[in-house]
C-alpha cells in the first residue's frame, strides 16, 4: 500500500461518526454534568458505535442526526450504547426509508436520574414471573412481599413488574405494579415494536422494567429541580428569611417516549 492510499484511507476513516465523536470531543465535555468522567464518555460513545456495523451504517445516513441523539445522552449524563441509553437504527420517512439512529433512555438511565435527584435512597425495580410467589395489598402493605426459589429451576413467563423507592426519610414512595395486559398496552403504543432493533424485541426484560419505573417518576423527583429547592430551603431557613417568590424553577428533565421522532418522521421496519 502506498503512502498516498494510505492517506486516503486514513481521511475516509476520518469522516465516520466515531470520528466525528472525537471532532466533537470538547462540546460534550461541556455538556456532561460535572460528576461524569467526560473522557470515559467518549470513549463509551465511540466504541458503541465502531463495535455494531449496524449503528455505523445508520449513523452515516444523517451523522447530523446521530451527533444530536449524542447531545442528549451528554445532557443527560448517561452512557450511550448501554441499557442507560440504547442507539438504535430505525427507518425515517425524510430520510427515504434508510435507517438513521435514535436514542432511547433505559430504565437503568431512569433510575440513574432519580438517584441524582437526591431524594432518594434506593430504587426498586423488578420483574414477577409465573413461578414467583408475590403478594402486595394497597393500603394494608408498605412495600411487596416479592419470593423467588433461586434454586427451583425455570422461573416461568413474565407476568408482572413493580417499582418502589426508599426516600431518604426512611418512607417509601408509592408502589407502581403491572400486569402482563397493562405492559402488553404501554407495548403497543410502541411504533417501533415490529422492528427488529427494538429493545422490546432485543431485550424485552428491560423494557418491562422501563415500563414501570417510567410510572414511578410521576412520583418521586428525576431532576435537579428537588435538589436546587432543597438547597435554596436550607439557605434561607439559615438566613432567616422568608422563600423567594420571584425565582424561577429550574426545569426538570423531560424524556421523550422511546418511539418518539427526533428530527425525522420514524416508520415501522415494515413500512
Amino acid at each position: 500500500m502506498t503512502e498516498n492510499t494510505v492517506t486516503a484511507a486514513v481521511a475516509v476513516r476520518d469522516t465516520g461518526p466515531a470520528a466525528q465523536i472525537e471532532a466533537y470531543r470538547d462540546e460534550y465535555a461541556a455538556l456532561v454534568p460535572s460528576h461524569i468522567n467526560a473522557d470515559q464518555w467518549v470513549r463509551l460513545a465511540v466504541g458503541a458505535i465502531r463495535g455494531n456495523e449496524d449503528l455505523t451504517n445508520a449513523a452515516r445516513t444523517d451523522i447530523g442526526v446521530f451527533l444530536r441523539e449524542l447531545k442528549t445522552a451528554a445532557r443527560l449524563g448517561l452512557e450511550p450504547g448501554t441499557e442507560q441509553f440504547y442507539l438504535t437504527p430505525r427507518k425515517s420517512k425524510a430520510h427515504r426509508g434508510q435507517k438513521i439512529i435514535k436514542g432511547i433512555v433505559g430504565y437503568q438511565g431512569i433510575i440513574e436520574l432519580i438517584y441524582r435527584a437526591g431524594a432518594v435512597s434506593s430504587v426498586i425495580v423488578e420483574s414477577v414471573r409465573a413461578n414467583d410467589t408475590f403478594r402486595y395489598v394497597i393500603g394494608r402493605d408498605e412495600r411487596p412481599v416479592h419470593e423467588i426459589d433461586w434454586f427451583g429451576g425455570d422461573r416461568g413467563d413474565l407476568v408482572g413488574v413493580y417499582a418502589y423507592a426508599t426516600m431518604k426519610d426512611g418512607a417509601t414512595s408509592k408502589v407502581v405494579v403491572l400486569n402482563h395486559a397493562q405492559v402488553m398496552q404501554i407495548r403497543a403504543k410502541s411504533d417501533s415494536k415490529h422492528s427488529e432493533y427494538s429493545p422490546w424485541n432485543t431485550n424485552p426484560e428491560s423494557m418491562w422494567l422501563k415500563s414501570a419505573v417510567r410510572q414511578l417518576m410521576k412520583w418521586v423527583p428525576t431532576s435537579a429541580e428537588y435538589m436546587r429547592e432543597q438547597l435554596r430551603a436550607q439557605a434561607e431557613v439559615a438566613a432567616e428569611q422568608p422563600p423567594a417568590a420571584d425565582l424561577p424553577p429550574m426545569p426538570s428533565v423531560e424524556l421523550n417516549d422511546e418511539d418518539e421522532a427526533v428530527d425525522a418522521e420514524l416508520v415501522d421496519e415494515e413500512a
